[in-house]
């Protein structure tokens, strides 16, 4: 037998003031006149003998009420398993997974109730006098310190579904470093969790040989799940008045197959028209919307299915926008005469685009250039520059970096050295020298964006030759270098090999070179029919990628294209047809990173839907979030699972509780004081009471 608290065996000394008083209980002796003496002598002997085994029985009563009274505040127990038990002070960290997946129902209710109910009976098992610390997916700054039994019972009732997931890995690490900070000797750290196989990551998981981890898995009823997965775009050029064709993944992880499952698509808060879909079991299916856009701006919808319990996947929201204009900038070689000939490059970039109420044309001269300018365009065209400075270059590798798209049509007196200068921070081949050989434009890339919808199918062979083609004519020409660590993609090929006309990829941009200049005596591109679609697909494809959303609690970086002005800042306000707080606001990190305007989002954005991101009071964007799917695959680990996983891990300091609707006190109480016996001891105080009371009231 042990004890929780011995140093309260300094109190048995108190047994001593029974022994005195019945040593020093000096009694006073009442004479009683009697007539006949005779019987004096055996009266006198036995009263003597029945009252001292009288005051001996109160005696022995006496010292046993106290000495029981002693033991049950040291409180003794029996040891479980013949371990010694946990004695003194005790630190106690608790996680309660409060994520999407708690919301699944258990035969006792909600999995989020069962868990509460569990990490209050383990703040019960303890003494009034451990420190707690409460810790959920959330990681508040007030869950990040030990506090009472009572503030610990006090925030638990505050707890609620939270967006955020959280490996163990990570909750593990944050429990060890509250409770390293604590001078207790004795730690423990509970994680109360249903421990599904996307956060369970062991293996990944460090321990502290002094805290002891226990598992307390919860199950839920059912393991499956509907829920839709994302969403993206055949296309990401969006024009008005155009078929969009949006693709949604959903995932259905059950065992049951579903049919005639309606999904709706809702585009700035108008239904657009609804379908319906059936998949199989535990397959992921994607499936098409169509719908056409009926106004320029800025686009935000959302997809909805229905599905029960879980539902916070059942909505997913994106957003994108549709410009009215395409900005297309020309920096050429001279100032545009009034009288130029048919095979001028300049015009035909003019005519091309200058006619077209799509873009918004602005030809500039070389000499004159406005370079702040550039920033706000989203095509930039040189046409037959003979060198560029080492300004330009700079200012054109910085809108490329930043997503523009860059076409280079090559001077007829092109200087190559300058050229190379230019284009080699770009990672992309350069011109090396003329080659004056006649041939022909044979091959196409009929899989290249650009090109995949302008030519008919019997036109398309699948090595991109066709003899039957009209292709452009080639006099002369660059011959270019040629590195395999480019992001070269050939759109046009000559029949001697070399690329005609290429497409690279640079950071976020995008740069088209030619081999040869927009000048009839090289080439008949600008005036053949092919010109049309190359540069018209290569401005339409200019819309730099948008994400489509975002996912909540993650540290998005989101890249503005607006500068700020004045005092101005950037703000995040809900449109308010969501799932967020209609009147929500908040003022993001805002850094330049590579020139470009970038707001970091980190955790104030705590509910999915659509949001405005304005600068000022002027709107210039718009946001999705979406919670992480990773909660949707309901998959958990059994228990056995899981004590194979810390053990294959080499965790020996876990171990792992399966209550199955049990009393958690009783089960902990057992385990860290093993039998105990202060209950008794407080009975068998009352009993000896009892006894004496008994004894002094009944024994005349």
């Amino acid at each position: 037998m042990s004890f929780v608290y011995p140093q309260f065996l300094f109190a048995l000394f108190a047994v001593s003031i029974p022994i005195i008083i019945h040593l020093f209980n000096f009694r006073r002796f009442k004479k009683v006149y009697f007539s006949d003496i005779r019987f004096l002598k055996e009266v006198k002997q036995q009263t003597q003998n029945q009252n001292r085994i009288k005051h001996l029985l109160i005696l022995i009563s006496r010292i046993f009420a106290i000495a029981f009274l002693v033991f049950s505040f040291a409180q003794p127990f029996i040891p479980a398993n013949n371990k010694n038990s946990i004695a003194g002070m005790q630190s106690v960290s608790v996680f309660v997974d409060n994520s999407f997946s708690m919301e699944n129902m258990s035969k006792n209710g909600m999995l989020l109730d069962e868990a509460k109910k569990m990490a209050r009976e383990i703040a019960l098992a303890h003494s009034q006098t451990d420190m707690f610390q409460l810790l959920t997916n959330d990681f508040e700054g007030r869950h990040q310190r030990l506090g009472s039994r009572e503030e610990f019972i006090r925030m638990l009732d505050e707890v609620k579904i939270s967006p955020a997931v959280r490996t163990i890995s990570e909750i593990t690490a944050r429990q060890t470093d509250v409770l390293s900070k604590s001078e207790a000797k004795n730690k423990k750290s509970f994680i109360v969790s249903d421990f599904q196989k996307s956060i369970s990551d062991f293996q990944k998981a460090k321990e502290d040989s002094s805290v002891k981890t226990i598992l307390l898995p919860v199950r839920a009823n059912q393991q499956s799940n509907l829920y839709v997965d994302s969403c993206w775009f055949d296309s990401p050029v969006h024009q008005l008045n155009q078929a969009e064709k949006l693709n949604v993944r959903i995932k259905n992880l059950s065992d049951n197959k579903l049919e005639n499952i309606s999904v709706k698509l809702f585009l700035n808060n108008q239904q657009k028209t609804p379908s319906s879909f059936s998949i199989e079991p535990n397959e992921s299916k994607d499936i098409q919307l169509s719908f056409t856009i009926k106004e320029t701006g800025i686009q935000q919808g959302r997809i909805e299915i229905t599905d029960y319990p879980v539902t916070y996947d059942d909505k997913f929201y994106f957003s994108f926008n549709v410009k009215k204009n395409i900005a297309v900038a020309c920096i050429s070689a001279a100032s545009l005469p009034s009288s130029v000939g048919e095979g001028s490059g300049v015009r035909s970039i003019q005519s091309l685009f200058g006619k077209d109420s799509l873009f918004i044309l602005n030809m500039q001269d070389e000499n004159k250039i406005d370079y702040s300018s550039l920033a706000s365009q989203q095509v930039i065209v040189l046409c037959e520059l003979k060198n560029i400075s080492s300004g330009l270059a700079q200012e054109l590798n910085r809108f490329v970096q930043n997503g523009g798209s860059l076409i280079v049509f090559p001077s007829a007196e092109t200087d190559t050295s300058s050229y190379k200068t230019f284009l080699s921070p770009l990672e992309t081949n350069f011109y090396l020298k003329k080659d004056t050989s006649n041939t022909k434009t044979d091959w196409v890339n009929f899989e290249s964006e650009i090109f995949s919808d302008v030519f008919e199918k019997p036109a398309r062979p699948a090595g991109g030759k066709n003899e039957n083609l009209d292709l452009p004519v080639v006099h002369s020409h660059y011959t270019q270098s040629h590195s395999n660590h480019t992001s070269e993609e050939i759109l046009l090929k000559m029949r001697n090999g070399n690329p005609f006309f290429s497409k690279y990829t640079y950071k976020k941009g995008k740069l088209c070179l030619s081999a040869v200049p927009l000048n009839p005596k090289w080439s008949n591109l600008a005036k053949h029919a092919i010109f049309v679609p190359l540069m018209y697909k290569i401005a339409m494809n200019s819309q730099p990628s948008e994400e489509l959303f975002y996912t909540v609690w993650k540290d998005n970086a989101i890249a503005v294209k607006a500068k700020l002005t004045g005092e101005n800042v950037f703000k995040i306000k809900s449109d308010g047809s969501s799932q967020s707080t209609t009147g929500f606001e908040v003022i993001p990190e805002n850094r330049v990173i590579d020139q470009q305007p970038t707001i970091f989002v980190h955790d104030q954005i705590k509910d999915a839907g659509n949001y405005d991101l304005l600068s000022g009071s002027e709107r210039i964007s718009g946001i999705s979030f979406n919670y992480d799917r990773k909660e949707s695959d309901l998959s958990r680990y059994s228990p056995d699972e899981l004590s194979a996983l810390y053990e294959k891990a080499n965790l020996k300091n876990f171990s792992l509780i399966n209550s199955d609707g049990k009393n958690i006190t009783k089960i902990l109480t057992d385990m860290n004081q093993g039998k105990t016996l202060w209950l008794w001891c407080i009975v068998l105080v009352l009993f000896f009471l009892a006894v004496e009371t008994a004894l002094l009231r009944l024994w005349k």
